[in-house]
């Protein structure tokens, strides 16, 4: 199987993570596993202000795993929207806001398209500093796995 083209390889089997598997670092061939790239995360930076919207359906996000939220401006609150969750099968989705936030600057976290966030299609509101919260979906809702406030 050498000589086939990348395209032309069987498919794999679902992976647990602990595949032995070949990378390219500093022009040198290593081996690592999926557990290891897995927990290397880039946070998406994003700034946030009053009376707007972002949807993390656009494909600006589809590889963001963690939002580092940072308040800019006066008072109020803007709505995040999560991705559908038919469509981010196994998907997590980090969020932190930084220390701009205060009581009266609000985020609210929304699914959207019918979808559930625990159960509830209600928003999760973030309206402190260093609050964060990390959701998971599992192809027909999203669920709050893991919350810091």
């Amino acid at each position: 199987m050498a000589n086939l083209k990348i395209s032309e390889l069987p498919v794999s089997s679902e992976l647990t993570g602990d595949e032995l598997f070949a990378v390219v670092q500093a022009g040198q061939t290593k081996q690592t596993t999926l557990n290891n790239i897995d927990n290397y995360v880039i946070p998406t930076n994003l700034t946030v202000v009053k009376d707007t919207t972002v949807d993390l359906d656009e494909s600006t996000y589809d590889d963001t795993q963690l939002v580092k939220l940072t308040w800019s401006g006066g008072a109020g609150n803007m709505t995040l929207n999560l991705p559908v969750a038919s469509t981010n099968t196994n998907r997590r989705i980090r969020f932190i806001s930084n220390g701009s936030f205060a009581s009266n600057t609000r985020v609210y976290l929304t699914p959207q398209g019918g979808d559930t966030l625990d159960g509830s299609t209600d928003y999760y509101e973030i309206n402190k500093s260093y609050e964060g919260i990390k959701c998971w979906s599992d192809g027909s809702e999203w669920f709050i796995i893991q919350k810091k406030a």
